[in-house]
């Protein structure tokens, strides 16, 4: 179901357009959820410490990839919005060629760079070998990262969020019998783990593509559309750069304090690893509707209706404010039983680690749900760079304050975790500054020019 958010009701739409993206990446989540726990469960912590670890930086991996993918999406989205058929179909055309291009790229500096990376993210000896094996094989899941995430985006720049959750529900489900046929029936250890999450994103990636050609034809580019036209290339670049630019510092950051937290040993890594997964599935509700919320802006820049944008704007943020709340409760209440769905009872240490880690950054959930808004509204309306700064204000921050506060023996790996939401928040009050100051009169000299 395509959906125009340039008319009806705003909250509504809004919510409409972004229960199947949070349904979407709950299923996504399933992937490394489905990891963790069998790996947790039924290999051991030092099995799950590298599984961990590996999550990590395949997200910073995918992170640009999926980053390039949202940028182009949102150029289409404008172009969709303000009716523009011809240039959309070449925004498809170079966006897709170029994003594939990358996603190549990608996958042989990795291999290459194997040894490096686990170097440089401090792997503790036990668990090298392990990673290793999982990472070899995960890797490959990159190339079909791209083919998803591209098909979705754009299919959710022309209003359509449902068919992506369709396909990548299919897959999640096929991901977790696979873990267990993989792990438990044929014994194939993390390599079974990383085979059935690789198997299952093929499945929904090459779905989601054949579907799209198939009964989207207006998506598709025409043999006039295969040109390098240098200013929707250019206006591609600005945004798909820009934006898997904010995306990949966000989770390098997130790469350098995981290699901080791998100092601390395999409990703080176990723990780490095993929280992080229920603090992403966490908050995920609030990034989804921001980037539905970004979607809608998108579609009304294009359309150039700018007092719709800014009743929008006051609608998401109190939805969003709602849904942090809400969820910032169940984690701080439920953060014991949460830690011990992928670790056993019996590992108290790792647990008791994990919920502290949970009730602090559970506390600040309005932090990044708003943050979430910032990051869509400056990409839809075409100022990523903004986006990028509020990220390196946000991991900078995080980044800085984990290794000064966790040097400090009273304070400890603690400081890592209240690093987070100071981040959060030193980022918003720039964002939201800036928009009163310089974006809200940006918008009004529009109106008055029209």
């Amino acid at each position: 179901m395509q959906r125009n958010l340039t008319k009806g009701p705003i909250t509504i739409n809004i919510l409409l357009f972004a229960l199947p993206l949070m349904f979407g990446n709950l299923l996504q989540q399933m992937y490394n959820i489905a990891d963790t726990w069998v790996v947790g469960r039924y290999l051991g912590s030092d099995a799950l410490a590298a599984v961990g670890s590996s999550y990590t930086l395949m997200t910073f991996l995918t992170s640009i990839i999926i980053g390039l993918c949202m940028g182009s999406g949102a150029a289409i989205s404008m172009q969709y919005g303000s009716g523009d058929s011809k240039k959309m179909r070449q925004s498809v055309f170079i966006s897709f060629c170029l994003i594939a291009g990358i996603s190549i790229a990608l996958n042989i500096i990795v291999y290459i760079g194997m040894d490096f990376i686990l170097w440089a993210l401090q792997i503790p000896n036990e668990i090298q070998a392990m990673m290793r094996d999982y990472l070899e094989i995960i890797f490959l899941g990159i190339t079909a990262t791209f083919l998803y995430n591209y098909f979705a985006n754009l299919l959710r720049a022309i209003g359509n969020s449902v068919l992506p959750l369709v396909f990548l529900a299919v897959s999640a489900v096929l991901n977790v019998v696979l873990d267990l046929v993989c792990v438990l029936l044929f014994n194939w250890g993390v390599k079974g783990a990383a085979i059935a999450t690789v198997f299952s994103e093929f499945i929904s990636a090459i779905g989601i593509a054949i579907y799209t050609f198939k009964r989207f034809k207006q998506l598709i580019p025409e043999k006039e559309d295969m040109k390098w036209n240098r200013n929707n290339l250019s206006a591609i670049l600005n945004l798909s750069v820009m934006t898997s630019l904010q995306q990949s510092i966000m989770n390098f950051g997130i790469l350098m304090v995981q290699g901080l937290v791998n100092s601390f040993g395999t409990v703080i890594m176990a723990a780490f690893a095993a929280a992080v997964k229920i603090d992403s599935f966490a908050y995920m509700p609030v990034q989804d509707f921001g980037n539905a919320f970004s979607t809608y802006v998108a579609q009304n820049y294009g359309a150039g209706k700018q007092e719709r944008i800014r009743k929008g704007i006051k609608s998401a943020f109190v939805t969003s404010v709602i849904f942090c709340a809400i969820i910032s409760l169940l984690v701080i209440v439920f953060a014991k039983p949460l830690m011990c769905i992928f670790i056993n009872p019996d590992e108290t240490e790792i647990i008791s680690a994990g919920v502290i880690y949970l009730c602090i950054e559970g506390s600040c959930y309005i932090g990044i749900g708003i943050l979430f808004l910032l990051y869509g509204y400056y990409r839809a309306v075409n100022k990523p760079f903004m986006s990028v700064v509020l990220t390196v204000i946000s991991l900078g921050t995080r980044v800085l304050l984990a290794y000064i506060l966790s040097a400090i023996p009273a304070i400890g790996v603690i400081g890592i975790w209240v690093s987070v939401p100071i981040g959060w928040a030193l980022a918003d009050i720039t964002g939201v500054v800036y928009y009163f100051v310089k974006s809200k009169k940006q918008l009004e000299m529009i109106e008055n020019n029209e």
